[in-house]
């Protein structure tokens, strides 16, 4: 097993830091996407309330049989 130099330490820090600064982007975007799917859920939501307050259910009749 080779010893690792500082300069090997440091490359490797530095991906290190790079990889959690783009893990960090990724999830600032999730967060704005689940921000997103929660309002567009909760419009869609008041939509089909209001769509069930409106629906006039009529009274079904008795069929015939032929």
């Amino acid at each position: 097993m080779k010893p690792y130099t500082k300069a090997d330490l440091e490359r490797i820090v530095m991906t290190q830091l790079e990889n959690l600064n783009a893990m960090n982007d990724l999830l600032s975007i999730m967060k704005v996407q689940n921000e997103l799917l929660h309002s567009a859920n909760k419009k869609l939501n008041d939509e089909i309330s209001g769509f069930k307050e409106k629906l006039i259910l009529y009274p079904r009749g008795k069929r015939n049989g032929k």
